[in-house]
């Protein structure tokens, strides 16, 4: 462990009850995407108590914050760390004393998490930067609306916010993963996910003569169970093409066939290739199986993010990061996952790398994401700042050589 490492976590330890503290405090008033406000003040609030000069994005949701020099004086790019602010339309079922206050809304994808160790390691680099300076600029990206497709980062692009940003560097909680050990893995790490929506029209009746209507029910039901088939027989299986159903929605009573339905889903690739060419393949899949019943069916397809594809270099620095901070043997190797995550988007500007936070208490209970009784070890606050702003130091120190 060298020095900077050392002072990073004699740092971060003192600070732990206050980052716990900022994490509570987030998810006790969760905020849905674009709708940050409040979450966006906080943040703004503790930063400026570091001697920090945040600046809040357009329509008052998210926030960027420069430390150290700035690129344009050393002609150094900078070190970007990104967190999320948003919460979910989930129910919390967690019970804590900093459990939801806003009814119907949640923290149940650990972004209240992400947002604390972001601030942690922010409030080291400042300290480091009052003390010593810092060589080469940090920027810190708060940024909203995670959760809905198109996300937040297109916001932050679109405001300026990876203007001489060299790398860019984040992590995302992992329940299958213990507090105190890190996922990591090269190359693709997430997938890319679009939103479907099928809606569908024909002529209703009595369901004692569905030969005398266009059976929109048993169109809806043979595009939910073929069209995922079908395309698992277009697209290279390779790419992890899957299409899932999540809101289905037609009728209103048992003996009438209605005249109007609704699917909705996600369509999920491992691949930028596949997931080109899917909406297509969905498309067609969608007009083959309804034509048979006379139903017409308008497909919905809206682009969400393509797959985070991690710089492996950058992935090199953090494992650099995670055996200075926790040993080389608290780094994992993980698997590319098929969900989709809009850090993606800043990877198509700036090479970088998205890192597993491990969150689950040894021998405790494996949560799952998006649900309303997540609860993670709140451990993994201070680990997960430690590791973003050492990341952080070794990138400057590598773009300094």
């Amino acid at each position: 462990m060298n020095v900077y490492t050392q002072r990073v976590a004699k740092l971060v330890s003192s600070m732990e009850p206050a980052l716990i503290d900022l994490r509570r405090q987030i998810h006790a008033n969760p905020e849905l995407s674009r709708t940050e406000c409040q979450t966006t003040q906080l943040v703004a609030e503790q930063l400026r108590s570091f001697g920090l000069d945040p600046r809040i994005l357009p329509g008052e949701v998210g926030l960027i914050c420069d430390i150290g020099p700035a690129a344009v004086d050393t002609g150094v790019p900078l070190i970007a760390l990104r967190a999320d602010l948003d919460a979910l339309p989930v129910t919390d079922l967690t019970t804590g004393p900093y459990r939801s206050q806003v009814t119907g809304v949640a923290h149940a994808c650990g972004h209240d998490v992400h947002t604390a160790a972001v601030v942690g390691a922010g409030r080291v680099l400042a300290k480091l930067a009052e003390v010593d300076g810092l060589q080469t600029g940090v920027r810190l990206i708060f940024q909203p609306a995670e959760e809905l497709q198109p996300g937040g980062a297109i916001d932050v692009i679109a405001a300026g916010g990876l203007e001489s940003v060299g790398h860019i560097f984040a992590v995302h909680c992992e329940p299958s993963l213990d507090v105190g050990t890190i996922g990591l893995r090269g190359g693709p790490i997430t997938s890319a996910s679009d939103k479907i929506t099928v809606r569908f029209r024909g002529a209703g009746g009595h369901t004692s003569r569905p030969h005398l209507t266009n059976d929109l029910v048993y169109a809806l039901g043979a595009v939910i169970t073929q069209v995922p088939g079908i395309l698992s027989r277009q697209i290279d299986p390779r790419s992890g093409a899957n299409l899932t159903w999540g809101i289905v929605n037609a009728g209103s009573a048992p003996n009438v066939i209605p005249g109007n339905g609704m699917l909705e889903g996600t369509l999920r690739c491992l691949d930028i290739a596949s997931w080109e060419r899917a909406g297509d393949v969905v498309d067609q899949a969608v007009q083959a199986v309804t034509a048979p019943f006379g139903v017409r069916a308008e497909v919905q397809h809206d682009r969400g993010v393509p797959p985070v594809v991690n710089d492996r270099h950058a992935v090199q620095l953090q494992q650099r990061a995670v055996a200075e901070v926790l040993g080389p043997e608290a780094e994992i190797a993980v698997q590319q996952s098929l969900g989709g995550e809009d850090f993606a988007w800043y990877l198509t500007k700036a090479p970088g790398a998205m890192a597993r936070l491990g969150t689950r208490t040894p021998g405790g209970r494996t949560y799952d994401l998006h649900q309303g009784d997540f609860d993670p070890d709140e451990r993994a606050i201070a680990i997960g700042a430690k590791f973003l702003a050492t990341t952080a130091l070794l990138a400057s120190a590598e773009l300094l050589e």
